[in-house]
């Protein structure tokens, strides 16, 4: 089998024993080139229900390993290409790789068989949705797949009324669907400035193991790995802000709008 694996580990994956599939983040942009020589550009929106996290998100940042290290990012848009042009084949291969040994649960190589899907891009149409959750009813029952994500009315539609058993996910404020989570039964995730922020809103924290996101407790938070500016509260927070001053601009603009008839 080829080694131009799929799934891949970064360094702190790698020390907990996660795999992971990685897209690139938010708005994309993809040179095709035609046999003619002639080019065209697609713009793809990898996390359509992103809200106030894209102008914080660590993928994004000038000081990301995903835009510094070129062989990184050209690995995510190989990802993004095979997933929406060449989607059976990607299917396929995926199938086939996640048979290797390598992912075989081994503890004592600390090896634990957990796969992550995304730490950047989200689930970003019903079609690449439905395949993963093809692809995870198929995987070998040993391996555990898990996520964060922004789209909750997809997840609600596909997702939660089947959810194979080996695949467990948190809803990730900071969204435009934020107002769907239901906070009182649904698992969900949030970023902070700071850990004493993070502990002050009752979240547990994953700095010791992104396995907290399995199996752990309903609320998991995590900080930003540096200082962002003008991220003064958590994406949760942020989003709610953001919302209440659309709101409120709304508002003014309907009482304009009637004050001058």
């Amino acid at each position: 089998m080829a080694t131009d694996w799929l799934l891949s580990q970064n360094e702190r994956m790698k020390k907990q024993g996660i795999f992971n599939f990685t897209l690139p983040a938010w708005v994309v942009r993809l040179t095709d080139e035609a046999p003619d020589g002639t080019t065209t550009v697609r713009t793809v929106n990898v996390c359509p229900s992103a809200g106030v996290c894209a102008k914080h998100c660590y993928a994004l940042g000038s000081d990301s390993g995903y835009i510094r290290f070129p062989a990184a990012r050209a690995r995510h848009l190989r990802n993004l290409r095979m997933v929406l042009d060449t989607p059976l084949l990607w299917q396929e291969r995926m199938a086939t790789e996640l048979r290797h040994p390598r992912y075989q649960p081994d503890p004592k190589k600390g090896k634990l068989g957990y796969i992550r899907i995304h730490d950047a891009g989200d689930f970003f149409d019903d079609s690449y949705t439905r395949t993963w959750l093809h692809i995870i009813n198929g995987a070998p029952k040993e391996l555990t797949f898990y996520a964060y994500t922004k789209e909750v009315s997809r997840f609600r539609s596909l997702v939660e009324p089947n959810q194979p058993a080996n695949f467990k996910f948190l809803y990730s404020l900071g969204g435009k669907e934020d107002h769907l989570i239901d906070r009182t039964k649904d698992r969900y995730a949030d970023v902070f400035p700071t850990l004493a922020q993070l502990e002050a809103a009752g979240f547990s924290s994953q700095a010791a193991s992104d396995i907290l996101a399995v199996d752990g407790p309903p609320r998991v938070g995590m900080t930003v790995n540096r200082p962002r500016k003008g991220m003064t509260a958590s994406f949760g927070d942020l989003q709610r802000q953001h919302e209440a001053a659309a709101a409120a601009r709304r508002g003014r603009q309907r009482s304009t709008a009637r004050a001058s008839r």
